[in-house]
C-alpha cells in the first residue's frame, strides 16, 4: 500500500513537471509567435525598408569641376583623375599598425603620414580620408589582391584640380581644398536641396574665383544604386543617375596678357589692375609674388605651408584686392576733377608755386626734382606740383574732398565678382571719429588735410579702386562694377550666359571737365614724369600720372634716401594711366612696392601693357630682362608680335593631358574590384 503511495507520488511529481514543462515550451512558442507577428506584420515595412537598405547602398557621384578658361579659351583651370588610399576610421580599427602593414604594400611616406594626421583631427572617425594619393596602376594592383588583410581602406577614383599655367594669375583664379569644420557648420545652413548637391563633396573653392563661382563650377551630383552582399562587397549596379558637370566660366582677363605682367615684376612686388571703362570687364589682375596653386589641391605640406606663410613677401596677400596703399601723386587727377566739380577752381585759376607750402607753422615741401613757378590746372598736373594741391586741399577742406571723391570709389567696395575686397581709407570728418577710440584722436586738425591734396596722410587704397576710378575719369563719369567673369558656360546644353557689368549712375561731370584733365593727363606722358617710356609714341596716344608713396613715414626734417634705408621700407611707385586717351578702352594702376619714383619702375609696365593690348606687340627678350631686375629700358626696345608668344609652361599641352574625363577610370577601378585583383 505504501508502495504504491509512493508510486502515486511519482506520478504526480512528473505530471507537474511534465505541465511546467509543456507551459514553457507553449510560452516559448507563443513568445516566438509574437515576434514573429511583430516583424512579419507591425514591423514589416520598416525592417523590409532596412533590409533593402542593406541590399543596396546609395553612392553619390561627384561632378566634374568646371573648367575656367580665359577670354580667348586657354584653359586656366581643369581636373585630371587619380587613385587615391583612402581609410575610414571607424572601419579600420588602430590606424598605427595599419599604416606600417599599407607601407609594405604601397609607399607611404612621412608627408602622407602628416597629412593623414591633420585631416584626422579635423574630421570625423566615419569619413573616408586620404592616406595617399595619385597611385599608379601598379599600386592599385597590389593593394587590391590584398585588400581583404586592410578592413576599412579602399582604392577610389577621385578627381584632382589641376591648374596647367602654375603661378600665373593664382591669386585670380584662387585654389580648391578639402572642406574645413567652420565650412560644414556654415554648410548647415543651406537648404535641402544644396546640401543634397554636395553630399560626397569633400573639396570646394576657396580663394579667387573658385570661391566666389563655387556654385557654378560645382556641377550637380549624381547616384548610383549598387546591390551589395553580406560583406559589403559590389554585386550589381541597379539604378544610376550621372553627375552633370559644373558650368564652364570664361573670364574677361586676357592670361597672355596676365603672364606678361607678371613677368616684367620679376621678383619685386605689387600689383596691376587693367579695366576696360567701356564695359567695367577686368582684362588683367595681377598681384606679385604669386603662389603655385597646385600646391593646395593635395593638401599643402607644412613646410610649403610655412614657407609662403612666414614670407617677408607676403606671396598669399591678394595685393589687388586687398592691399591698400597711398596713392601719392597719382591722386592730383582726381583732385583737380573734384575741385572742377565743386566749382572750387577753373581751369585757368594760377597758383604760384614756391615749392613750399606753410600752413600753421608747419613746411609742407616739394621734391627736388620740382621746378615750380606759375601753375594752372593743366601746368599743375603735368609739373606735378605739390603746392598747387596742397593749397587746393586747403580751400576744399576734408569733407568737400570726401564728398567728391567717394562716388569715384574711393573708401569703399567696388563690388568687384570676388570675396574678401576690402573698402581702403577715404577720410572725413565722420570717418576719423569712427576710426579712433580716444577723443584725441577723434578730433579732425586742419593741417591733417593738407597732404591728402596728394595722396598722402590717412589716403589708402586698392589699385583696383585706383583702376576703376581712373575708368570712371577718363570715360567722362561712366562707371560699372568690375568684373571678371563674363560668360558662363552651360556644358550640358552647351549655351553660354552673358554676364554684363552692372553699370551704376554715371557722375554728372562736364565734357570740357574731362577735356582739361585728358588733356593734362596727356600732357604728362609727352612732357611730364613718364615721356621717357611714352614720349615719341605716334601708334597711340596716352594719358597717364606718376606717383612716389611714403612705405614708412620719414622724421621730422630728415631727407628721404633710398639707398640708406632697407629695401621693404623705401618708398613705392605709381602710376594711373588710360589709352587711347581720346576714347580710352583700357584703364589701368599699377604699383611696384619699394621701387621709388613711379617714373622710372610703375610706367614701363603700362607701356608694355598698352603695346600689347593696342598694338598686339610684346617686349624684346632685352626688354623684359632689363624689367625682372627692376631696371626699366627706355627708349622702348624694339617688340614682337603677341601670336608669337608661347604660353608659360607648355600649358596648352598641359591642359590637354589634364583633361582626363573620370568615368573611364572608375570603370576601370569597378572591373578591377570585381575580378578580385589583378590577373
Amino acid at each position: 500500500m505504501t508502495e504504491l503511495r509512493d508510486l502515486e507520488r511519482e506520478l504526480g511529481a512528473f505530471r507537474g513537471r511534465l505541465l511546467a514543462a509543456a507551459v514553457f515550451v507553449l510560452l516559448l512558442f507563443g513568445l516566438l509567435l509574437a515576434r514573429l507577428v511583430v516583424l512579419q506584420v507591425v514591423r514589416h515595412d520598416d525592417l523590409a525598408t532596412q533590409a533593402e537598405n542593406n541590399r543596396i547602398s546609395v553612392l553619390p557621384i561627384v561632378p566634374n569641376r568646371g573648367l575656367i578658361v580665359d577670354r580667348n579659351g586657354v584653359v586656366l583651370a581643369s581636373n585630371y583623375s587619380a587613385y587615391t588610399l583612402e581609410i575610414t576610421p571607424s572601419k579600420a580599427g588602430p590606424l598605427e599598425p595599419l599604416i606600417e602593414r599599407l607601407a609594405a604594400v604601397v609607399d607611404v611616406t612621412a608627408r602622407d603620414r602628416k597629412r593623414f594626421k591633420r585631416l584626422l583631427e579635423e574630421s570625423k572617425s566615419f569619413e573616408s580620408l586620404p592616406l595617399r594619393t595619385k597611385l599608379s596602376e601598379e599600386e592599385v594592383a597590389r593593394f587590391t589582391a590584398q585588400r581583404f588583410r586592410f578592413p576599412g581602406v579602399e582604392v577610389k577614383a577621385r578627381l584632382f584640380r589641376n591648374y596647367p599655367l602654375g603661378e600665373v594669375g593664382s591669386h585670380l583664379l584662387g585654389y580648391i581644398g578639402r572642406i574645413n569644420q567652420a565650412e560644414k557648420k556654415a554648410m548647415e545652413d543651406w537648404t535641402d536641396e544644396e546640401q543634397g548637391n554636395y553630399k560626397g563633396t569633400e573639396y570646394i573653392g576657396k580663394l579667387g574665383i573658385e570661391q566666389a563661382y563655387e556654385r557654378e563650377l560645382h556641377g550637380s551630383t549624381g547616384f548610383e544604386e549598387m546591390e551589395t552582399s553580406a560583406g559589403g562587397r559590389a554585386v550589381r549596379r541597379l539604378a544610376s543617375q550621372a553627375a552633370t558637370t559644373g558650368n564652364t566660366l570664361v573670364l574677361s582677363v586676357d592670361i597672355r596678357l596676365q603672364a606678361l605682367v607678371e613677368d616684367l615684376f620679376g621678383e619685386r612686388r605689387g600689383a596691376l589692375v587693367a579695366i576696360d571703362p567701356r564695359n567695367g570687364e577686368v582684362l588683367a589682375f595681377v598681384s606679385k609674388p604669386t603662389f603655385d596653386p597646385n600646391l593646395f589641391v593635395d593638401g599643402i605640406d607644412v613646410e610649403s605651408w610655412k614657407e609662403l606663410n612666414e614670407s617677408i613677401d607676403k606671396p598669399l596677400l591678394n595685393r589687388a584686392l586687398r592691399g591698400t596703399y597711398p596713392p601719392g601723386s597719382t591722386y592730383k587727377p582726381f583732385m583737380a576733377m573734384a575741385a572742377l566739380n565743386s566749382g572750387k577752381r577753373t581751369p585757368q585759376t594760377i597758383i604760384n608755386d614756391t615749392l613750399v607750402y606753410m600752413f600753421g607753422g608747419h613746411r609742407f615741401g616739394s621734391p627736388e626734382t620740382e621746378r615750380g613757378g606759375l601753375m594752372d590746372m593743366n601746368r599743375a598736373i603735368v609739373q606735378s606740383s605739390n603746392v598747387y594741391f596742397y593749397s587746393l586741399a586747403n580751400e576744399m577742406g576734408v569733407d568737400l574732398m570726401h564728398e567728391q571723391l567717394s562716388p569715384m570709389g574711393f573708401g569703399r567696395k567696388t563690388g568687384i565678382d570676388l570675396e574678401g575686397e576690402v573698402t581702403g581709407d577715404l577720410p572725413s570728418t565722420e570717418w576719423k571719429r569712427r576710426k579712433f577710440k580716444r577723443p584725441e584722436q577723434q578730433k579732425w586738425y586742419a593741417g591733417e588735410t593738407i597732404s591728402l591734396g596728394i595722396g598722402q596722410g590717412y589716403n589708402n587704397f586698392t589699385m583696383l579702386q585706383m583702376a576703376s576710378a581712373t575708368a570712371t575719369l577718363v570715360s567722362g563719369g561712366q562707371r560699372f562694377k568690375p568684373r571678371l567673369v563674363r560668360e558662363i558656360e552651360d556644358v550640358a546644353s552647351g549655351q553660354r550666359r552673358r554676364l554684363a557689368s552692372d553699370a551704376l549712375e554715371p557722375l554728372p561731370y562736364k565734357p570740357e571737365h574731362v577735356e582739361v584733365i585728358r588733356h593734362a593727363l596727356q600732357g604728362v606722358t609727352q612732357e611730364g614724369t613718364s615721356r621717357a617710356s611714352f614720349g615719341g609714341m605716334t601708334a597711340y596716344q596716352s594719358g597717364g600720372k606718376t606717383g612716389t608713396a611714403q612705405a614708412v613715414g620719414a622724421r621730422g626734417g630728415e631727407r628721404y634716401s633710398a639707398a640708406r634705408i632697407e629695401e621693404h621700407r623705401r618708398d613705392h611707385a605709381l602710376y594711373i594711366a588710360a589709352a587711347p586717351i581720346e576714347a580710352p578702352t583700357v584703364a589701368l594702376a599699377v604699383i611696384v612696392e619699394n621701387a621709388g619714383w613711379g617714373s622710372d619702375s610703375a610706367a614701363p609696365i603700362a607701356r608694355r601693357v598698352f603695346d600689347y593690348l593696342l598694338l598686339g606687340q610684346y617686349p624684346s627678350e632685352e626688354d623684359l630682362a632689363a624689367m625682372r631686375l627692376g631696371k626699366a629700358k627706355a627708349p622702348i626696345g624694339k617688340p614682337r608680335p603677341a601670336a608669337d608668344i608661347p604660353l608659360p609652361g607648355g600649358a596648352a599641352q598641359a591642359a590637354a593631358a589634364a583633361a582626363q574625363a573620370q568615368a573611364p577610370m572608375d570603370a576601370r577601378l569597378a572591373a578591377l574590384a570585381a575580378s578580385g585583383g589583378p590577373r
